[in-house]
């Protein structure tokens, strides 16, 4: 059994021959991400089916997405934590010929919409998908009133009411929710409370609300002028017109009520905690963030706890890096935004698998590599780098960088650990080697 048969073991789209080629499909895609559909299934007959599948009307993607869930949630269970990562990006397909899209921050560009929950552990190992928010804009009126449509902040509620019937069926594992500044409502910090806060928040504040009674003053001035706990010093990854640099930042929190705004009566008991870097580069902005969170900070390691919570939600940037570069899914030519959508629930989990193997290939390097690989794959990677393959399945950090050579990782002493790139490149590498041997074994001509 190959990964995607165990990934999506549960898949249930009411036709055996669906379950089967959707299954097919996530293998292919996974063999060559970035790679269009027909060169991902390799001949025609193949791509007329994968194109059939995902233009049949009784194939629903968020059935399809189910199966991956299914597997995700088993994962979460053995962990104590978990964080559930939210946040949303843009698919630009402007220039394509495709039904249903709308438009995006800019009214010329055409596409839509993507929220997923992507829940990963403390130590950042990616457990899966649990969720997923798609939509598409409505265009604006022509005599200018307001947009038609769903209101969009509507899906940081439903993803945290998810989050919430999800925390019913794993008792023992603590479920977080991190997001950034647009996951600041005052209705979602509401609706955690009346659930009885059954799945924690971190959420980077964007408000800087002015505090009720006694407290007097706003949010942030209030918590700055609060004892230091304490600093966190970390290296800054490069990215949006950043360089990569070393930052310290100074801790400080404050245990605080809200007023809610519909509703004066009702309150709201946060914890805010403000990380401000210190010593920043002259003429660089120094790195500050405000979080908002309904757990107690009361010493230095609850505050670094959060902070590093917080910090785990570049796994979702990552995800979204994975899903756009490596698998190219704004280059698919699909017609219709309903094949697109079944198209992404089969991208994401392959998106998802390439940055948990190499998240896993860097913290359980010693993990043996016929857990993840299949072993004409492992054998492949010996093989295309002029090793001999040994006997038995070697250790999944071995094959990673084995991988990712192929891809383009020089694999130097002083080079650390591959990237998610160089491991797509290598993956696909990978692909075409192990669909050659297969052949030839059909043949009789590859033992």
């Amino acid at each position: 059994m190959n990964w995607a048969e165990k990934e999506f073991k549960t898949m249930a789209l009411g036709d055996a021959r669906l379950d089967r080629r959707a299954v097919l499909l996530a293998e292919q895609f996974a063999h060559k991400p970035g790679a269009s559909i027909p060169q991902a299934c390799g001949n025609w007959a193949g791509t007329a089916a994968a194109y059939r599948f995902l233009s049949n009307d009784s194939v629903d993607a968020q059935a399809v997405l189910q199966a991956h869930v299914d597997a995700s949630v088993l994962r979460i269970g053995h962990h104590p934590v978990v964080l559930c990562l939210q946040d949303t990006t843009e698919l630009d397909f402007r220039g394509q010929d495709t039904e249903g899209l709308g438009p995006l921050s800019y009214e010329a560009q055409r596409g839509l919409y993507l929220h997923p929950t992507y829940a990963v552990t403390p130590g950042r190992e990616p457990l899966g998908l649990v969720n997923s928010w798609n939509w598409a804009r409505e265009f604006k009126p022509k005599d200018g009133g307001p947009r038609p449509g769903v209101l969009e902040s509507q899906r940081w509620l439903e993803s945290y009411a998810r989050l919430v019937d999800l925390a019913a069926e794993l008792p023992a594992t603590r479920l977080v929710h991190v997001a950034d500044r647009e996951s600041d409502l005052m209705a979602l910090l509401q609706l955690a409370q009346r659930s009885g806060h059954a799945v924690d928040y971190v959420i980077r504040a964007q408000h800087n609300r002015v505090l009720p009674g006694k407290q007097a003053g706003k949010l942030w001035q209030q918590v700055m002028a609060t004892t230091v706990l304490g600093r966190i010093g970390f290296q800054m990854p490069a990215g949006r017109g950043r360089r990569a640099r070393w930052v310290e930042q100074e801790l400080r929190a404050k245990r605080v009520v809200l007023k809610a705004h519909k509703d004066p009566l009702e309150q709201v008991e946060v914890t805010c905690l403000i990380a401000l870097e210190v010593g920043a580069p002259i003429g660089v902005a120094p790195v500050v963030w405000r979080l908002l969170s309904n757990r107690p900070v009361d010493t230095l390691e609850q505050a670094l706890e959060m902070v590093q919570w917080y910090q785990a939600r570049w796994e979702i940037e990552m995800f979204f890096n994975m899903l756009k570069e490596g698998c190219r899914v704004e280059q698919l030519q699909l017609c219709h935004i309903d094949r697109i959508y079944t198209a992404l629930a089969l991208y994401m989990v392959v998106a998802w698998r390439i940055n948990r193997l190499m998240r896993l290939g860097r913290q359980l390097p010693d993990l043996p590599a016929d857990l993840l690989f299949d072993d004409d794959e492992w054998q492949a990677a010996f093989i295309l780098n002029r090793k001999k393959p040994p006997k038995e399945a070697p250790p999944l950090n071995t094959v990673m960088r084995l991988v990712a050579q192929l891809g383009g990782f020089l694999g130097r002493k002083d080079d650390g650990e591959p990237g998610a790139k160089t491991l797509w490149l290598g993956l696909r590498e990978i692909a075409i080697f192990v669909q050659g041997i297969r052949f030839a074994r059909e043949l009789g001509a590859y033992v």
